[in-house]
């Protein structure tokens, strides 16, 4: 068996096709949105799974039936958490539209606050009239958006719903028939590049487990310490709170935001006579961003993705000018996967000992199927 050569560096052209190749694919996960999320999810349940069922398969239990009792267990705790959430009653019920209205009113109260503040401390905002324009534009906004924008999105997520539930049914079925669709794409490739085709497929899978698996890390890193920070600051729900903004970082720039803005309004309407505690509660989420950018992700992502921060926050930009937001969910797990198979791809075809292995190849493959033939 041949020894692999050491790793080397893509040149520009290999780049140029794995960008290329990425947008490629973002623009068509687009058009199959409906597929692509539940794909998403699927492998990331696929990579939360998989290490449990390994731990059952080193203990002696069979493939398929380490996949069951691993399956059986996450519906049975999904369909626990989901009996905890119909029953739990931690006060009196009101509606989702009143509960949306009160956040939204905290929100804007916080707002009109801070803009009177600085009118007082700055008397040249005030000649403008910063606080009257601010306060009718986001009037206007709340209106609009309640009125038109709301039920769209409500509706278009009642519609996302029976398509997510392909994603346990996906995860199943990568836990159970992953190596199989391994060895099919194996036998596939020619003898000469057989080791290099497996290296690929290890590399792929490898690089895809590290990113998925250091997602979840990072965000439960992020909600823990986002919601002992909260709880500090005496926010309600902190812990719902931490894991919903941890789960909207999972897009790029615009989910911090969101999730900033969620937690200011929490905070606004908590305290609506102090809006001390709001300002507190962007001091932590803004703490804890810095702690995910400079702590957190290396330790997590970002031995994961090899990849160049230039490279890294041009694919952002790019995806998201493509593909939406979903663009920027995707860019990144999509771009360290088409840059594993590009760079192996590129190596592959370079190589002239393996271009000269597959002629030889086919050259023995002629020679013996007309060595019995008469001229």
């Amino acid at each position: 068996m041949s020894r692999l050569p050491a790793k080397q560096h893509a040149g520009p052209i290999v780049w140029s096709g794995i960008i290329a190749a990425t947008c490629v694919l973002l623009f068509l996960l687009q058009q199959m949105l409906f597929l692509a999320i539940p794909f998403l999810l699927a492998i990331v349940l696929y990579y939360i799974l998989q290490p449990p069922m390994q731990r059952l398969i080193r203990l002696g239990i069979s493939h398929n039936a380490a996949t069951l009792i691993v399956g059986s267990m996450f519906l049975l705790v999904l369909m626990l958490a989901a009996m905890v959430a119909v029953y739990w009653e931690s006060g009196p019920s009101e509606s989702w539209q009143a509960m949306l209205g009160k956040y939204l009113s905290g929100g804007l109260d916080f707002i009109r606050h801070t803009m009177a503040t600085l009118e007082r401390q700055f008397p040249i905002l005030k000649q403008m009239k910063l606080a009257r324009t601010v306060n009718a534009r986001m009037g206007s906004f709340t209106s609009t958006f309640i009125q038109q924008h709301l039920t769209e999105i409500l509706v278009s997520v009642a519609g996302w719903l029976p398509s997510l539930l392909l994603a346990p049914f996906l995860a199943f079925f990568f836990l159970r028939d992953g190596s199989r669709f391994k060895k099919f794409l194996a036998r596939a490739v020619p003898n000469a590049f057989f080791e290099r085709a497996l290296y690929l497929l290890h590399e792929v899978d490898q690089t895809a487990h590290r990113y998925f698996q250091g997602l979840i890390k990072l965000t439960v890193l992020d909600t823990i310490v986002l919601a002992v920070g909260l709880w500090a600051i005496g926010v309600s729900s902190p812990l719902v709170l931490g894991l919903i903004a941890a789960m909207l970082a999972w897009v790029p720039y615009v989910g911090s935001i969101v999730g900033c803005m969620l937690v200011v309004m929490v905070a606004s309407t908590d305290a609506p006579t102090d809006p001390a505690m709001a300002y507190m509660a962007i001091g932590v989420f803004i703490a804890v961003r810095l702690l995910d950018d400079f702590v957190f992700m290396p330790l997590t992502l970002g031995r994961s993705l090899h990849i160049h921060p230039l490279i890294t926050v041009l694919m952002i930009f790019i995806g998201g000018s493509v593909a939406g937001v979903a663009g920027l969910m995707l860019v990144l797990p999509l771009l360290g996967v088409v840059m594993v198979v590009g760079e192996t791809l590129g190596r592959l075809i370079t190589d002239p000992r393996l271009r000269a292995r597959h002629r030889n190849a086919i050259h023995l493959r002629t020679r013996q199927a007309s060595a019995d033939l008469v001229s």
